[in-house]
C-alpha cells in the first residue's frame, strides 16, 4: 500500500465508564462509515476507554486484550463501518497483572483479529503520576506486520526515551503510534515562540518537538493521539499531531477540545527522507560498536593517569556556592493571560457541567481582585445567566467593597444577591460566651459566609466555586474549611500576581485591581499588612522555594534574609491547612493511603 488514510480522535471520555466509552467509539465508526474515503487505520488516546488517572481504580476497569478486541469488534459491527484498523490504548489485564496498554487490531474484512499488544515500559512516577504504584512495566518494544506495512506502539512516557522510537525503527516499523494522555503543564509566555506556537501550553511544545524529532531522525511517520478532559483538575492537553518522515507537521490538534484529524501517509515518503538523511542507516552501521562501548569492555583508547586530574576536579569552595547569582532577565511568573483564559474556562466547562452534572455556577463576590476574576471566568465558562454573585456583608464590611461587588456584578450582567451575616455571626458569638478576639471572629464569619454559599448551592442548584490564589493557599492565609471549601477552584495555581496579570487581561474593573487586597474580616485589614511582606515579594520567594532552591540561596538573588525565613516559616508551617484531617490509620485498606480514588471517579 503506498498511501494511509490515517484518522486520530482526540476523545474526552467519560471518567471510569468502560461501556460508555466504547459506545463513543463506536460513534466515531458510525462517522467514518460516512466518509467518501474512510480511513485505513483509525488511532485513539491512551486509557481512552476509562481515563488515565484512576489509582487503585485501575484494578476494577482492566480488560483482557480479548475481550476488548470482542467489544471493539461489536461496535464496528453496529457501525456499519467499512473494514478498518484501530490503535488505542487501554488498562489491560494480561497473565494476572496489570498494565497501561496500547492494542492495534483489525476490525471487519476478511481477516479481524489482534495485530499487536504493546505493554507502556517506563511508567512515570514522580510528579503527578504514579504508574508504578498501580501497573506493572513491559518490557520490550516490536515492530510489527500490518495489512498496509509495518508499525510500532509506543505509549505516552515510552517515547520520551530515545532507545524506543529506534528500537522500533531498526525493526522496520514505517509508523510509530503514540497513544498518551498527557496534563497540560506551563502557561508562560514562551521568549521564542513562532506564531504557530502561540497560546499553546510548555508542554504542547515541548511534545511537538520531541515529536518532530523522532520522526526526523528516523524517518517514520508518527501519530501522537492525546486524550482530552480534565480529572482532577489536570487538563489532557489534546494538541495531537500527525508528523511526516522530514519532520514536517502533517496535521495538528486543538488545545483541551475533541476532534478527528486525517492526513493521507505516502509511504514512498520514508526513502525520500531516508535518502536525504540516512541518520537511520547510520545507526545501523555503528550500532555493534556502540554495543560493544557499552558491555564494560575497555575503550580502545587509554588515558594515562596524570590526564585524570583534566576531567576529574577536587571539590573546593566554590562547591557550596549557590546554583544562581541573580535574578533571571524574564520575569519567572510571567504568564500568557489569553492562552490561561481558555484554560480555565475549559476546565469550568468540564468539572461543573460534564463531570458534576451543575448548569450553574455561585460564587462569593468580595469586590476584590479573586472573586471577580472567577466569576469572570465563570460567565465566559458557563454564560452570565448561569453564574450567581453573593455579597456576604458583615456590619464591620467596607462599604467599598459592596460597590466593587455590585460593579462587576453589573459588568458581567450576573446574577446578584446580598445575604447580611451580621446577625447570624453575632448570634453566634452570643451564644457562646459573647466574647471573641478579632481572629476568632474573623474564622467565625468567613466560616458563615460558606455556609451561605453551599445553602443556597441547593437552593439554586448551583456549584460553589472557590477564589482562594496559590498564595494564600501557600502561606496558610485562609480559615480552614471557610476560604477553601468549595470544591471546584480555577485560581488555585496561580500566585496572586498571575491573579492580577490575568485580570487586566479579563478587563476587571480597575478600582479593583489596584486596591490592596484585604480579607475584610477585620476594619482596615490589608493581606500584605498581616502576611509582614508585599505579594510581589512572596510570589517569588515562594516561585524559588518550590523550584528546590534553599533559603540562602533566595537571598543571593537579591531578597533580604528576614522576608526569606518568613515566607519559608509560612509555606512550611501550614502543611496541614493544605490536607484533609490526619486520620489514624488502623487497617490495610485506609481511605487515602490504601483505597485510592480521584475526585473524579
Amino acid at each position: 500500500m503506498a498511501d494511509l488514510r490515517l484518522m486520530i480522535a482526540q476523545i474526552r471520555p467519560k471518567k471510569a465508564d468502560y461501556a460508555e466509552n466504547l459506545r463513543r467509539l463506536g460513534g466515531v465508526f458510525a462517522q467514518v462509515a460516512g466518509m467518501g474515503e474512510p480511513p485505513d487505520l483509525i488511532v485513539f488516546p491512551e486509557t481512552v476507554l476509562t481515563g488515565y488517572f484512576l489509582e487503585g481504580g485501575v484494578r476494577e476497569l482492566t480488560v483482557t486484550g480479548g475481550t476488548l478486541f470482542r467489544d471493539l469488534a461489536a461496535q464496528h459491527a453496529l457501525s456499519g463501518a467499512p473494514p478498518v484498523d484501530v490503535a488505542l490504548g487501554f488498562y489491560e489485564e494480561f497473565r494476572n497483572r496489570y498494565y497501561n496498554s496500547a492494542l492495534y487490531a483489525s476490525l471487519g474484512g476478511a481477516e479481524p483479529r489482534i495485530r499487536h499488544v504493546h505493554r507502556k515500559v517506563f511508567l512515570p512516577t514522580y510528579g503527578l503520576f504514579d504508574e508504578e504504584r498501580f501497573v506493572e512495566h513491559g518490557h520490550s518494544v516490536r515492530a510489527f506486520d500490518t495489512g498496509w506495512g509495518r508499525a510500532a506502539l509506543a505509549v505516552c512516557e515510552d517515547v520520551w526515551h530515545s532507545v524506543v522510537p529506534t528500537l522500533a525503527a531498526l525493526d522496520g516499523a514505517q509508523l510509530i503510534i503514540v497513544p498518551s494522555a498527557s496534563p497540560a503543564r506551563g502557561v508562560d509566555p514562551a521568549e521564542d515562540r513562532t506564531d504557530d506556537a502561540a497560546g499553546r501550553p510548555a508542554s504542547v511544545r515541548r511534545w511537538e518537538m520531541l515529536i518532530r524529532r523522532v520522526a526526523e531522525e528516523h524517518g517514520v511517520y508518527v501519530a501522537l493521539a492525546q486524550l482530552v478532559g480534565f480529572e482532577g483538575g489536570k487538563g489532557l492537553q489534546g494538541s495531537s499531531l500527525i508528523v511526516g518522515p522530514s519532520g514536517d507537521v502533517l496535521a495538528r490538534g486543538p488545545l483541551f477540545e475533541e476532534a478527528l484529524l486525517t492526513a493521507t501517509l505516502n509511504l514512498e515518503e520514508i526513502t525520500r527522507a531516508r535518502f536525504e538523511q540516512p541518520l537511520l542507516a547510520d545507526l545501523e552501521t555503528q550500532l555493534l560498536n556502540l554495543l560493544r562501548s557499552a558491555d564494560g569492555s575497555p575503550p580502545p583508547v587509554e588515558y594515562a593517569a596524570a590526564d585524570e586530574g583534566s576531567y576529574h576536579a577536587e571539590p573546593g569552595p566554590t562547591a557550596r556556592h549557590p546554583i544562581v547569582s541573580s535574578l533571571p532577565d524574564s520575569d519567572p511568573l510571567e504568564i500568557d493571560p489569553a492562552l490561561t483564559e481558555q484554560w480555565l474556562v475549559e476546565f469550568l466547562r468540564d468539572e461543573v457541567v460534564r463531570r458534576r452534572g451543575f448548569e450553574k455556577g455561585i460564587v462569593g463576590l468580595s469586590g476584590g481582585i479573586d472573586s471577580s476574576v472567577t466569576a469572570t471566568v465563570a460567565a465566559r465558562a458557563l454564560g452570565c445567566q448561569n453564574v450567581i454573585g453573593v455579597r456576604m456583608p458583615y456590619r464591620t464590611s467596607s462599604p467599598e467593597s459592596l460597590e466593587h461587588a455590585a460593579q462587576v456584578a453589573e459588568q458581567l450582567g450576573i446574577q446578584l444577591l446580598t445575604v447580611d451575616i451580621t446577625g447570624a455571626v453575632d448570634g453566634y458569638i452570643e451564644a457562646v460566651g459573647g466574647e471573641s478576639d478579632p481572629s476568632r471572629r474573623g474564622n467565625v464569619m468567613a466560616r458563615m459566609r460558606m455556609i451561605t454559599l453551599f445553602d443556597l448551592s441547593m437552593k439554586y442548584q448551583a456549584l460553589p466555586l472557590g477564589t482562594g490564589n496559590k498564595t494564600e493557599r501557600l502561606l496558610g492565609y485562609f480559615t480552614w474549611h471557610g476560604d477553601d471549601a468549595p470544591p471546584v477552584n480555577p485560581l488555585g495555581d496561580l500566585f496572586k500576581t498571575q491573579v492580577r496579570g490575568l485580570a487586566q487581561h479579563l478587563g476587571v474593573p480597575e478600582a479593583v485591581i489596584h486596591k490592596p487586597a484585604t480579607a475584610d474580616l477585620v476594619r482596615g485589614q490589608t493581606d500584605e499588612a498581616d502576611l509582614g511582606i508585599s505579594y510581589d515579594r512572596a510570589d517569588r520567594i515562594l516561585h524559588w522555594l518550590l523550584r528546590g532552591l534553599k533559603d540562602h540561596e533566595i537571598v543571593s538573588l537579591g531578597f533580604e534574609p528576614d522576608e526569606v525565613a518568613l515566607v519559608s516559616k509560612r509555606l512550611h508551617a501550614t502543611h496541614w491547612k493544605r490536607r484533609l484531617p490526619t486520620v489514624a490509620m488502623v487497617s490495610s485498606t485506609a481511605i487515602g493511603e490504601s483505597y485510592l480514588r480521584p475526585v473524579d471517579y
